[in-house]
């Protein structure tokens, strides 16, 4: 058994103490809750994170200004860093209150996290989780952040745990810290981070979340990954996120960055990612990160007219912060879409009461936005061309529309369909799985360096069509995809991809289909992705080793 520091023996004793204590009627609920993989805002409208973090406890002068200056970039939220004192000067009661006042002012979701975990095993200043805990249920604390539950989100610790920890010690801290919490009588929202400084390349936090999840009494927790050199290419990032919406989990990307420790990181396949997915992200950081990690700063020196490269890209491309933010209802003053922001334009769930966009799978594309601006294949989704927005997303005719440049832009096959004298509506196609619309939509080519790609592709009788993809590859081994794409003129169900490798390629792991056999293979798909509608396409990864041959692209047979 491993023997626990004094203040996690103090600290279970105080957890014991405090489920024995509770009472038998909750504190009424307020604030931010979870349904499935969303986030809903305090008027139960879908709310998706478009944000960064803030280094309040080294920069406390800078709060002011540096809030005000990451609202007028279009973000939607802050997750703001704070102390418990066994690292770094405590952050009070009073502080902690002016910092929600401050989040409020300026519109911006409020989370709250405590930094002196990070690393915890590891890291031999980095201190048990139960003290961030016991920093939340301080009176100081509970006081300044109780009846915030509209406002505030509770990050219960920053990366808790480097990588010595096992995953059955992350899950049962994570647990004993939620039941902590609840009984101490906090109710707000709680997010908890990955294991692996966050980066949770070991799958504790992935592989547990369920069981994390069911301890919540509330069930009112979201799971945050912090993407940095590990997340180094597309397949990754999908593959990582995918594993959340099949576990039907809310996850956002708490923190990641272009480049950590000089190596890359996947920053445009996690903003396409986030996205499609509609998945939240908070960016890191937006400056003070000193001459060690000066890469990851927003803005240069504190100073907003000075973008960095990162900053201007997370920022200002076309899945940035500018793009696809929007306020959460409680601070815009209205339950629907119609209400715009100074701060910010508006993507296709932000304009929308669901922040899943609505593809022709479930809706079907107005006839009257057709006939005025044509149809746009967004890789394989159809959403009308927007009459009133010539870029980026917008939301006319109830419904989510691309600007004309915007769907121009997209590398073949995809692009603009219609034209501006269309008249006729794309056929609809019935609803297929209520969660088919969040289906990861593949990654452009053009993201993949071309070195790494290539590909094979057949097409079959029954309406269905498949694409092999090697998205990326090394010595011993390969990740790649399969995209199935239906190009009938109704909706396709239960398909199935079959394909053999002629040398010895062989698969390792998959994620978004059920994978059978072991060369031959076949794959189909899971419960969200098993029906695809008229003109769409699905897609699955897998991972293999080449086991001393080369990489292949074999024939595909789909029907």
């Amino acid at each position: 058994m491993k023997k626990l520091l004094p203040a996690s023996r103090k600290y279970l004793q105080r957890t014991a103490l405090a489920l024995a204590t509770a009472t038998m009627m909750a504190p009424a609920f307020a604030g931010w809750t979870v349904s499935g993989t969303q986030v809903l805002d305090p008027n139960g409208n879908a709310f998706v994170f478009r944000g960064v973090n803030h280094a309040h406890t080294w920069y406390a002068d800078r709060l002011t200004q540096s809030l005000r200056d990451i609202a007028a970039t279009g973000a939607n939220s802050v997750r703001v860093v704070l102390s418990n004192g066994t690292q770094w000067s405590r952050n009070n009661g009073a502080d902690v209150t002016n910092v929600i006042n401050q989040c409020k002012a300026n519109k911006l979701v409020c989370v709250l996290e405590v930094h002196d975990s990070t690393g915890y095993g590891e890291s031999t200043a980095a201190t048990h989780i139960s003290r961030a805990t016991e920093y939340w249920l301080s009176s100081d604390i509970k006081a300044a952040i109780t009846g915030q539950e509209d406002y505030v989100i509770v990050n219960i610790a920053n990366e808790p745990f480097g990588n010595s920890t096992s995953a059955a010690t992350y899950t049962a801290d994570h647990i004993t810290a939620i039941r902590a919490l609840r009984a101490g009588g906090l109710t707000h929202m709680l997010m908890v981070d990955a294991a692996n400084w966050g980066q949770d390349w070991q799958n504790a936090m992935r592989d547990n979340a369920p069981a994390i999840f069911a301890a919540d009494t509330l069930k009112n927790t979201v799971f945050s990954v912090h993407m940095y050199e590990v997340y180094n290419n597309a397949a990754i990032v999908q593959s990582y996120l995918s594993s959340f919406q099949t576990r039907n989990l809310p996850i956002v990307v708490g923190e990641f960055g272009a480049e950590h420790n000089g190596s890359n990181v996947a920053e445009d396949a996690i903003l396409q990612y986030a996205q499609d997915m509609r998945i939240g992200y908070l960016g890191w950081s937006w400056s003070g990160n000193g001459s060690c990690c000066v890469n990851l700063d927003i803005v240069n020196n504190w100073n907003a007219g000075s973008l960095s490269t990162w900053g201007n890209f997370l920022i200002n491309s076309t899945n940035g912060i500018k793009a696809t933010s929007k306020l959460a209802t409680n601070f815009s003053g209205t339950t629907t879409s119609s209400t715009s922001s100074a701060r910010s334009s508006v993507a296709p769930s932000s304009a929308a009461p669901s922040s899943t966009p609505r593809s022709s799978s479930s809706i079907a594309v107005s006839s009257s936005s057709v006939a005025n601006g044509g149809t746009c294949n967004w890789y394989g989704n159809r959403y009308p061309i927007c009459i009133t927005s010539n870029s980026g997303w917008g939301w006319e005719n109830s419904q989510s529309c691309v600007g004309r440049t915007s769907c121009a832009a997209l590398p073949a096959p995809w692009g603009i369909e219609g034209s501006a004298t269309s008249s006729t509506a794309p056929s609809s196609t019935p609803a297929s799985s209520s969660r088919s619309s969040v289906a990861p939509s593949s990654i452009p080519a053009s993201s993949v360096p071309a070195s790494s790609r290539s590909s094979s592709s057949v097409a079959n009788t029954g309406g269905v069509s498949c694409t092999y993809v090697v998205s990326n590859s090394w010595g011993a081994g390969f990740t790649g995809a399969i995209r199935v794409t239906n190009t009938g003129t109704s909706a396709k169900s239960g398909w199935t991809a079959s394909w053999t490798y002629s040398g010895s390629n062989r698969i390792t792991s998959s994620w978004n289909a059920t994978l059978t056999g072991s060369n031959p293979y076949s794959a189909t798909g899971v419960n969200w992705n098993s029906t695809i509608g008229a003109g769409q396409t699905v897609e699955f990864g897998f991972q293999g080793n080449t086991n001393g041959g080369s990489v292949e692209t074999p024939a595909i047979t789909c029907r």
